[in-house]
């Protein structure tokens, strides 16, 4: 007999605004716990440092998890001219310092050259992992880890404001795997200076903003008076860019089951339509949200006139 799992049979995404000085995992905890939540887990870390969007999927939103950590993601940050670090942020030791301060014009200008599809080599300090092991873990223990450059693409960049000789804020908006500390340093060494990212704020990942955010305050305060429900989003929300297909209570029933169902000529068509690529030379994807009456039913794949379920939901 299977083990019964503990806590409340609880689902949906919390759109946290994380505080600074806090782990990505301490705060996906503090989550579950005060949902008193069976499963939870996130959709892209976030430095203690850095602050804003971390999506915290609660039970069946889990199951989602992996089309979000693909979504886009913008960012708002500060670099501090004069000194860089081993961590490429304000809390790794000071390794070389500069009088050089770059002006907003020529950041803006040196900018243009990291938008696009780029190779980027990650921080030492970050979550990449290294025969088995992370990389900032090699890094604490004083490990020289040489990690090999991704490619990743950066849609948008430009420079907010330059309050003053010292800082620039910018702005990107980037895909996947996009480091936003190996950027300032690769920006800084292209400008000749010294700097490191000083202040760090995730303002959007894929269909979740900062409007839509709660702080921990403020959703410890919902729980305690039995409201945490309306700081949770559907979990079919994080699909938004999947097409969704209705589906009636016996198609639901079978996709439940593991088992596909046979689409409608005229349903083909439609999906064909929403799923193909934007030069029309293929599927961009095959994949399609079905949607009961009652909520979403399963993540599928549509292939030869049918939809087969990858991912079940159970709620």
């Amino acid at each position: 007999m299977a083990r019964k799992r503990k806590g409340r049979a609880v689902s949906g995404w919390v759109i946290l605004d994380k505080p600074a000085g806090l782990g990505s995992t301490k705060a996906v905890a503090i989550v579950r716990r005060a949902f008193e939540a069976q499963k939870a887990g996130h959709a892209g870390t976030l430095d203690p440092l850095a602050t804003g969007i971390l999506p915290v999927a609660l039970g069946e939103a889990t199951k989602t998890v992996g089309y979000l950590v693909d979504a886009d993601k913008s960012y708002r940050f500060t670099i501090a001219w004069g000194a860089s670090t081993a961590s490429f942020d304000a809390d790794g030791a000071v390794t070389e310092t500069s009088d050089v301060r770059p002006s907003a014009s020529a950041v803006a200008a040196a900018l243009s050259d990291f938008v696009g599809e780029i190779a980027q080599v990650p921080p030492a300090f970050s979550a990449v992992k290294v025969d088995g092991e992370r990389a900032y873990d090699l890094a604490r223990a004083g490990v020289v880890v040489d990690l090999e450059p991704r490619m990743v693409v950066i849609h948008q960049a430009r420079v907010l404001a330059a309050p003053d000789a010292d800082h620039v804020t910018l702005e990107i908006v980037c895909g996947k795997g996009t480091y936003v500390r190996s950027l300032a340093r690769d920006l800084a060494a292209g400008l000749g200076a010294c700097g490191h990212v000083s202040a760090l704020r995730r303002t959007r990942v894929g269909p979740f903003a900062l409007g839509d955010a709660v702080t921990l305050e403020q959703l410890e305060d919902l729980c305690d008076r039995g409201r945490g429900l309306e700081a949770l989003a559907p979990v079919e929300t994080a699909l938004d860019d999947i097409p969704a297909l209705a589906v009636t209570d016996e198609e639901a029933f079978r996709l439940s089951q593991g088992r596909p169902i046979v689409l409608l000529p005229r349903q083909v068509e439609t999906l064909k339509a929403r799923l193909s690529s934007p030069d029309g030379a293929g599927f961009a994807s095959r994949t399609v949200l079905a949607m009961a009456a009652s909520g979403p039913t399963a993540i599928c794949e549509m292939r030869a006139g049918q939809l087969r379920p990858v991912r079940v939901f159970n709620l």
